[in-house]
């Protein structure tokens, strides 16, 4: 196989992220009830932050407090208390995408399986844990524990130092965000996959090796 080493994004690219479905279970437990309105208001906080987030303009703690501060002082409890049953809400719910857990069994024997995620340290052990699938993968490297976010090359060579500097050619960024998989994965010199989801389009200025829309796709490019 060309590549002895596969890394994958987390979020919507092996695992489902529905957040309105989070914020919808853990708001209930403050007996809210979580509307499509409610969710495209948190979201006009949420996605701004993580643009700045991904800048590295805001810590990964700012961007969690931040984004349910306005909700903290409705309910009166900590954005902080919010943000945690967010994430156990998340966990809770998450599901592989489909067929990343046929991939993952048949890519394991061939090559050594890495996360490299933006995602925050609290969900994503719990989520590997829940799918059962933490087996799966020799290294798990969270933005928020690195203290540097995709695309920034710190969180790639920081990758690289533990798989212990492999050839870069023989390794691979799966990974459906273009602006922090595929940039990310460009900048450091390595192959990357981007995984396309319905109705998102490809930046003109960032050009993966790869484009697949659904994971069973990438069993053919790797010779599985």
């Amino acid at each position: 196989m060309k590549y002895s080493h596969v890394l994958f994004d987390a979020d919507e690219t092996l695992f489902s992220f529905n957040a309105f479905e989070g914020l919808k279970v853990m708001f209930a437990h403050y007996g809210v009830e979580f509307t499509e309105s409610d969710y495209h208001h948190y979201q006009a906080t949420n996605k701004p932050l993580w643009v700045a987030y991904q800048k590295h303009e805001i810590t990964a703690s700012e961007l969690q407090i931040t984004r349910f501060t306005e909700w903290a002082n409705k309910l009166d409890v900590p954005a902080k208390e919010l943000n945690d049953g967010f994430l156990d809400a998340m966990a809770s719910i998450c599901v592989p995408l489909p067929g990343a857990v046929d991939l993952l069994t048949k890519l394991k024997p061939h090559a050594k399986l890495g996360i490299i995620t933006n995602g925050f340290a609290k969900l994503q052990q719990k989520r590997l844990e829940h799918t059962g699938l933490q087996d799966m993968f020799d290294w798990l490297v969270i933005s928020e524990l690195v203290g540097k976010a995709k695309p920034a090359p710190e969180i790639f060579q920081h990758t690289f130092q533990l798989m212990g500097n492999p050839p870069k050619e023989q390794i691979l960024m799966v990974g459906d965000t273009a602006a922090s998989d595929i940039l990310g994965g460009h900048n450091v010199g390595i192959d990357t996959c981007w995984l396309q989801h319905p109705g998102v389009e490809l930046p003109e200025d960032i050009k993966p090796t790869y484009q697949i829309n659904q994971l069973v796709e990438l069993e053919a490019i790797l010779g599985l």
